[in-house]
């Protein structure tokens, strides 16, 4: 008889199992850092998973948020000291204050992450309550601080970047924190997030390098109640969890299917408006490029998350949102080459 080797027909779906428990625990990790649906508990480096806690995967909106508030100043060149500013801004935006606000979030949803992330680090027991609080107090005050540095830095005679950061961080605790606690309602809760990820970065960066005005305040705002569709995105991973704790979230008031045709119709529709919008004010490529970056959005809708929104919701994201996003920077192009 032929002995056995470790490459024939019986030892290979050994291997093959091996190699994917292996993938999974990694892809497991790897979310579970990055902040994202899909993750496992059994995290022992305080540091990572005070990382876990600021959810770095939703840093990316807000740093994009910075740069296109920089090209709709109009006034941003490729010097070191702006490429030093904007980065600075940048970290502002992204870990400090999102890091703050994630941290500050999971401390409130607690309750709620035990029903539907229990893997989260603070259900999961990885890390303490006060050790929790502590990140909280020092996210918010680098935060501000960096914030005061950068208006000194641009020679502000009124530190505009200070209270548009201390702006952001009172959102954030009213979003998250009782009695207010504006997550509760799906339209102001996913309102004031979609804000907080376009308008107030976008703010932000404009402010440091150009003088914010009034219309670009309102056409952010307005660009928002696109973001707006994007954070319901965000409710159907906790569905069952919001309704279990009396949350109002829209996929809970509305049902699953509604929930996701009002978000792809918001999402979809507030892109067109600032396009036409562009159109007005003679930006006419800027528009008709926005408008093609809006088809492949509609297209993974219907691929995706029309389909199954509470199966495809990470997918959906995925796919579309970098044409989102592209989308904000070239109306931030238009709005700087108009002068707005």
């Amino acid at each position: 008889m032929s002995e056995s080797n470790p490459t024939d027909s019986n030892s290979q779906p050994l291997v093959s199992s091996t190699d994917a428990i292996a993938s999974d625990d990694r892809s497991a990790k790897t979310r579970q850092l990055l902040g994202m649906k899909g993750a496992a508990p059994g995290e022992t480096s305080i540091w990572k998973i005070r990382l876990q806690l600021m959810k770095p995967i939703t840093w990316i909106p807000l740093i994009w948020g910075v740069v296109c508030g920089a090209a709709s100043s109009g006034n941003y060149t490729w010097t070191l000291e702006n490429v030093l500013k904007a980065a600075a801004c940048m970290l502002l935006s992204g870990p400090l204050l999102t890091g703050y606000t994630q941290t500050l979030n999971d401390f409130y949803d607690r309750e709620i992450d035990a029903i539907n992330e229990p893997y989260r680090p603070i259900p999961s027991g990885a890390i303490s309550v006060p050790q929790v609080f502590t990140q909280i107090v020092v996210l918010f005050l680098a935060g501000i601080a960096l914030a005061f540095v950068l208006d000194l830095w641009a020679g502000h005679d009124f530190p505009n970047v200070t209270a548009l950061a201390l702006f952001g961080s009172i959102i954030a605790f009213i979003y998250s924190a009782p009695p207010l606690k504006l997550k509760q309602n799906g339209w102001l809760g996913n309102y004031a997030l979609g804000a907080s990820y376009i308008a107030l970065p976008w703010w932000a960066g404009h402010a440091l390098f150009g003088e914010l005005n009034w219309k670009i305040v309102v056409l952010t705002l307005i660009y928002s109640l696109a973001g707006l569709g994007i954070a319901i995105v965000n409710d159907f991973k906790s569905v069952e969890g919001d309704r279990q704790l009396g949350l109002q979230s829209l996929p809970v008031m509305f049902g699953v299917n509604t929930a996701a045709w009002i978000c792809v119709v918001m999402i979809d529709v507030f892109q067109g408006l600032i396009a036409a919008y562009l159109v007005t004010i003679h930006e006419n490529l800027y528009a008709a490029i926005l408008v093609l970056l809006i088809i492949p959005q509609i297209t993974f809708q219907d691929m995706y998350f029309l389909r199954d929104p509470l199966k495809n919701d990470v997918k959906y994201q995925a796919s579309a949102q970098p044409f989102l996003v592209l989308g904000m920077l070239v109306a931030g192009l238009a709005l700087g080459h108009a002068a707005i």
